[in-house]
């Protein structure tokens, strides 16, 4: 019985994604090196082809200049869409043979070149219809010319075209054009001729750095010409190795070139099949020392390493798309079905993509070997550097690591990501260990468990003290951040009070509203912590601590908001209750005149007189017994601009040793007063920390 082929069907179970617009095009190129390979007489490197890019002509109306306002486009003007590419060559041509096989699907005719038959396939699935002029010689030497077109309906249509003498062609040229670039694989095609060649040289690359040589190929988009040989030339600058490996039982060829083009940013291993790339794996990363862009005497470089084997031309899939190799073996340990034959023997492990990997990647690292020691060194020291002098927390999980080495230019950023899981993969690891612990296993002696034991504290201790230096080095941050927030800017301006007071507390919140380490009120008292209720930017009548109400005494601040207070009353015990009251101002303010409202030390003592008068009560609403007495400390934060030493002068408020801020006691509010100019502030902070940044080898000057 005999079979026919339904073409529209196996058009639609013809695999082509969008992401591979133009490999038509490319298969049409590879057929004309084949037919230049095949061409008697002037051999392979006589041969030439030539892809023409065709655009759409726009109308007149597309083409102009100029809006509908009159005025001059700006910016450059979009290519012209493709829709077609002309491919011509002068190699051997559409003879008879190469015709008979052209209309027979999955041809076997060019089988030892690696050919499918399935490119002409590919032509329709991104094209509408493809045109063939070829000019070629008979076998008896004479020189004939067949025309035909070739599409979804008819494939080749009926009654095949015969060859016609054409006595006035004296030498073989075949004109291949593909027509009607169908939208939805146009959108995902490279659109400039550069990118095309480039393209193009990487899917051919084989062809190039294989013995033999190739045609001379080149690309004509209207006025503008590029010659692959002279990409290739600056791909590579000749540097080009092979060697061989046997990986069970079968022999794969690998060429290593140092890829010059500088769009290329990995390393890459690219699998060959049928004399073209198939698949790309970026092994940048996956061997120590293998980073970003390397470079020698001429340059950076990329370093590509091309594989080609039997074994991988006798399992590319027939769209050329991927291979049909799994990708690696079962690692459970556990035997299944499929790795047994019908009668229970069990079968040999196939080559998965894992062996091939793993072996091209130990070949590569050889050859790299001084290369990446260099890297890895470097790293190394990039981590310790790192790790040292900026984020001290992941030093005690270092030593939980043989090695961790990264890209030597690696970001501070990027290296403290990457630290960071390494600090989270221990603490699952942890975490998982824990649990091992609780349920001790059957057969395992004591010793043992004291040995898990002990690795298990010694893991957990680690990072405990992890926690510490990340808490330790957050404040050195916050430091060095409230340093740059109190600088004038570029702009001849200050930050504003909100800027600090974010910096110290969140505002318009209430100490049960957000996390302790939301909060930096270290900056002004460390006592400040353990605190029973505090609000920030919050109104005194909404307070529980208070059964104020007047009006405006809460929104006496809100005249600017920034100037709102923090209020706090601390004490776990009530007899030691105190109030405390912060008061901030922008930096370098020198406005401050006599009053409530404009004068910060006075403002605060009135916040501590509204509190006292409303009685102070705990943060549960509970009276506290002489409330009227609870002693008071207020702390205006500033700069020590001369209107606010005036004021505090005003207040009979002495000068600290340092003639950096003020302080004093006023004994008819009952209050403790501290004027803090910022530098003090920082200054003081620094100093209270400067043990902790100091073990942490933290600069704290």
């Amino acid at each position: 019985m005999s079979l026919t082929t339904n073409l529209s069907g196996r058009l639609r179970n013809t695999t082509l994604p969008r992401t591979h617009a133009l490999l038509p095009l490319f298969e049409a190129v590879v057929n004309s090196i084949h037919a230049c390979e095949d061409l008697p007489g002037k051999g392979i490197t006589g041969g030439s082809i030539c892809v023409h890019i065709m655009r759409e002509i726009k109308s007149e109306e597309q083409t102009n200049l100029l809006g509908d306002d009159g005025a001059k486009k700006t910016g450059p003007e979009a290519l012209p869409e493709i829709v077609c590419f002309k491919i011509d060559d002068n190699g051997v041509g559409f003879n008879d043979a190469n015709m008979m096989s052209f209309k027979e699907l999955d041809s076997d005719y060019k089988e030892k070149k690696g050919c499918r038959g399935i490119g002409r396939l590919l032509w329709l699935k991104a094209f509408k219809d493809v045109s063939v002029k070829s000019s070629y010689f008979s076998e008896d030497g004479k020189m004939f010319q067949r025309v035909f077109t070739f599409d979804k309906q008819y494939g080749v249509k009926p009654g095949a075209p015969e060859g016609k003498i054409a006595s006035n062609i004296r030498e073989p040229q075949t004109v291949v054009t593909l027509s009607g670039f169908i939208p939805g694989y146009r959108k995902y095609a490279p659109k400039t001729i550069n990118k095309i060649a480039h393209s193009m040289l990487e899917h051919c690359l084989w062809y190039f750095i294989r013995e033999g040589g190739r045609p001379r190929i080149s690309l004509v988009d209207g006025d503008n010409t590029v010659f692959l040989d002279d990409l290739f030339d600056g791909f590579t600058l000749g540097n080009i190795e092979h060697e061989s490996i046997n990986i069970k039982g079968y022999e794969f060829e690998l060429t290593y070139i140092k890829a010059r083009n500088p769009s290329l940013s990995c390393h890459e291993i690219c699998y060959c099949a049928a004399d073209r790339l198939v698949k790309k794996e970026n092994i940048t990363n996956k061997i120590p020392g293998l980073y970003r862009r390397m470079s020698d005497g001429s340059g950076q470089f990329a370093y590509l390493c091309f594989v080609v084997s039997s074994f991988l031309n006798e399992r590319v899939r027939s769209e050329r798309t991927g291979f049909d190799i799994e990708e690696s073996r079962d690692v459970s340990g556990e035997e299944t079905a499929n790795q047994f034959g019908l009668f229970g023997d069990k079968v040999d492990d196939e080559i998965v993509f894992e062996d091939i990997n793993d072996a091209v990647l130990g070949k590569i690292a050889a050859r790299l070997g001084s290369v990446l020691d260099k890297n890895k060194e470097g790293g190394r020291k990039r981590v310790e550097t790192f790790v040292s002098t900026v984020a001290p927390k992941y030093k005690p999980i270092l030593r939980h690591y043989n090695e961790i080495t990264v890209d030597p230019d690696t970001s501070d950023k990027e290296l403290d990501i990457i630290l960071y899981k390494k600090l989270s993969e221990l603490e699952v690891s942890m975490i998982s260990k824990g649990h091992d612990l609780s349920n001790p296993q059957g057969d395992e002696s004591f010793e043992k468990y004291k040995e898990r034991l002990g690795q298990y504290l010694a893991m957990a201790s680690d990072i405990k003290k992890s926690d510490l230096a990340n808490y330790v080095s957050h404040r050195k941050v916050v430091l060095d951040f409230f340093e740059g927030v109190i600088k004038r800017h570029r702009d001849g301006k200050y930050s504003q009070e909100n800027i600090i007071h974010q910096l110290i507390m969140p505002m318009q919140v209430e100490s049960g509203d957000i996390r302790f380490d939301d909060a930096n009120l270290w900056l002004v008292d460390e006592r400040l912590a353990f605190h029973n209720f505090l609000a920030s930017d919050k109104t005194l009548s909404s307070m529980p601590i208070t059964g104020a109400s007047e009006a405006l005494e809460p929104d006496i601040a809100c005249v600017n908001i920034y100037d709102n207070p923090f209020l706090v009353n601390e004490g776990q015990k009530l007899p030691l209750a105190s109030i405390t009251v912060i008061e901030i101002k922008r930096p370098m303010r020198n406005d401050f005149s006599e009053g409530e409202k404009d004068n910060p030390i006075e403002q605060a003592l009135l916040y501590v007189q509204k509190i006292r008068k409303g009685q102070v009560k705990t943060s549960d609403g509970r009276p506290v017994p002489q409330s009227e007495s609870i002693p008071a400390f207020c702390y205006i934060l500033a700069d020590l601009t001369p209107k606010m030493i005036e004021r505090a002068a005003l207040m009979a408020l002495k000068p600290t040793s340092d003639y950096m801020g003020y302080f004093g006691y006023n004994d008819n509010y009952k209050a403790y007063i501290e004027v803090v100019g910022f530098d003090r502030l920082i200054l003081a902070a620094k100093e209270r920390n400067r043990a902790f940044f100091d073990k942490l080898g933290l600069p704290s000057n």
